[in-house]
């Protein structure tokens, strides 16, 4: 049946293309498939659509064509409740942060119950007793348990992105996307953070579809990766099947990886 789901599935993208004003084509025809529980890593040089292709799975960018479903619901088109409702199963990790840098930690982890709090107390940083119990669970599985009280923009980087990790805990998403979320770290802080994401996919069971550059990530935490050229889909398979000849069919003939984890 066309446009059907199977149960195991947790995103599918069909046909999908963005045109920005201006003619900018960012994405052309994108057929993808996400199973649950899979740890799925998007690469493409900067420019190749990974980021718009988040963003669309979202709805935080409208297709210009293409339909896109989240465990068997087309969330294309939807408006108003269901769009609300699509989207609470899906949390976002963004390359910044977007934390509020004036509000404290944990104001900032409590954001993540906005899509089920009732508005007028949320206007007012007031959450159940029951939410601020999971933020500070969610905190210290994070190794925050001790900051609550401090300003965001009291924090190095790392812990930026601890917060917004703890964030998308309060949301109890099914699914994260990450876009670029270590490329504002320092080397040595990559795997830190991303042993985090990886806890969400492992332990939880929640499926992440996430966007990198560096190669010895790509390889140890992808389960699947797809490749993404001026829009298109070119390549997917296996991390152990992402090998130096790959490497430059994607990022093209000059490249050479920063690594020596390729083969």
């Amino acid at each position: 049946m066309p446009g059907f789901v199977g149960p195991a599935v947790a995103i599918r993208v069909e046909g999908l293309s963005k045109v920005f004003p201006g003619g900018v084509r960012a994405l052309s025809d994108i057929d993808l498939e996400v199973r649950e529980g899979e740890f799925l890593v998007v690469v493409g040089l900067s420019g190749s659509g990974k980021s718009t292709l988040l963003r669309c799975i979202n709805r935080l960018v409208d297709p210009t064509a293409g339909r896109i479903w989240i465990f068997q619901r087309e969330i294309t088109g939807a408006q108003g409740a269901e769009l609300r409702r699509l989207r609470r199963q899906i949390a976002m990790i963004f390359q910044q942060f977007n934390l509020v840098r004036r509000h404290s930690v944990l104001d900032n982890v409590l954001s993540g119950s906005l899509g089920r709090a009732r508005l007028l107390p949320s206007l007012f940083l007031r959450y159940p007793a029951e939410d601020r119990r999971l933020a500070h669970e969610a905190l210290e599985r994070v190794g925050l348990r001790d900051r609550p009280a401090a300003r965001a923009d009291a924090l190095s980087g790392g812990q930026q992105q601890r917060v917004a990790i703890a964030r998308a805990l309060l949301q109890k998403p099914k699914i994260i996307l990450a876009d670029e979320p270590v490329a504002s770290l320092d080397p040595a802080l990559r795997h830190s953070l991303m042993r985090h994401i990886e806890a969400l996919n492992r332990d939880e069971g929640l499926t992440v579809v996430c966007s990198l550059h560096d190669v010895d990530l790509v390889k140890r935490y992808a389960t699947r990766l797809v490749a993404l050229r001026e829009g298109r889909l070119v390549w997917e398979g296996q991390p152990d099947q992402f090998d130096r000849r790959t490497y430059r069919e994607i990022y093209g003939t000059d490249a050479e990886p920063a690594s020596n984890a390729m083969a």
